[in-house]
């Protein structure tokens, strides 16, 4: 009787197959043939296009807009892997959708990171690797291994290669003040707090700079840009407190309209962004800065394809 060998299969649905090549490129394989295609009537068919039994499968996706098609990508094209044999099947989402639905805010709110992470896990998935997930806890909403990666040592290295002077590094709510005091730590400096409130989703209001900005480079990092008002508005007011220049990261460009527009008329010197969300040429904007975050999934991938520690990832 032979030994089994351990076979690493990748795939991809249709939301950013740019990143998933680039992913396979840095693993040294060929992303994996599957055909995915629509009914007239909308509905969605995944067909793999190569033999899965007894191979290790990872389904990249993210769930960005429009997400509740990338979600049903992702849903048939785990069950098809189930269905075909796969020993073992890991979703691979950058972007993770709803994350901001995460608890109940009002009576009768459905909290539904909950639930994408119920039907990703029973539609067949072993395990997922994800990205700098909006809220930490959504890890725990999950039965099944959840790796959640984070984007600031890419971010941080791409900081100092531009070696700016008197940084300060600015969280744009209290929420994410953890997420700066990371990065403040790995580049050596300060941080600040917007103090803001939101009358209404989508729309931010700044009140308040705790922290000393004028004289100095500010650096906005968030997880997410969506309409791109809390950022323009923390941006507007660092400058209005005497900061040098502005300069915004962030990990998941949403960019929902107009935010291509207002970042680009914003004082931002420069928005850094990762391409854990496909990028639209209208997008593209001459302020944008895009860092892979390939190397990082693919290294993941390997770590866990080989049984080895997937902690290291982490410093």
């Amino acid at each position: 009787m032979t030994e089994s060998v351990k076979r690493l299969k990748v795939f991809s649905g249709n939301s950013n197959r740019d990143l998933a090549r680039e992913i396979c490129r840095c693993l040294g394989i060929e992303l994996g043939q599957a055909d995915i295609l629509r009914f007239q009537d909308g509905e969605i068919r995944a067909r793999n296009m190569e033999t899965v039994r007894g191979a290790e499968v990872f389904i990249i996706q993210p769930l960005n807009y429009p997400s509740s098609e990338y979600i049903m990508e992702l849903l048939i094209m785990i069950d098809a892997m189930r269905r075909a044999s796969a020993k073992h099947i890991c979703a691979v989402i950058p972007y993770y959708a709803y994350a901001r639905q995460d608890r109940k805010t009002q009576p009768r709110d459905p909290i539904t990171a909950k639930l994408l992470a119920n039907l990703i896990t029973a539609a067949g998935a072993d395990r997922v690797v994800t990205l700098d997930l909006h809220a930490g806890q959504i890890q725990g909403f999950f039965d099944i291994p959840v790796d959640n990666l984070k984007a600031i040592p890419i971010i941080t290295e791409y900081l100092k290669g531009k070696n700016l002077q008197d940084v300060l590094v600015v969280s744009p709510d209290v929420g994410g003040v953890v997420r700066a005091r990371d990065l403040a730590d790995r580049l050596n400096c300060q941080i600040a707090i917007v103090d803001k409130r939101r009358p209404r989703p989508n729309m931010a209001e700044v009140m308040n700079i705790i922290g000393e900005v004028k004289g100095k480079t500010a650096i906005l990092l968030d997880d997410i840009i969506d309409t791109g008002g809390t950022i323009v508005n923390a941006a507007n007011a660092l400058m209005e407190k005497g900061a040098v220049e502005v300069y915004a990261c962030c990990t998941h460009a949403v960019f929902s309209h107009p935010a291509p527009e207002i970042l680009q008329a914003s004082p931002l010197k420069e928005i850094v962004v990762t391409d854990s969300i496909h990028l639209s040429p209208e997008k593209l904007i001459p302020k944008l800065t895009v860092l892979s975050v390939a190397p990082l999934f693919a290294e993941a991938i390997r770590r866990i394809f080989d049984e080895r520690p997937v902690s290291k990832l982490f410093d």
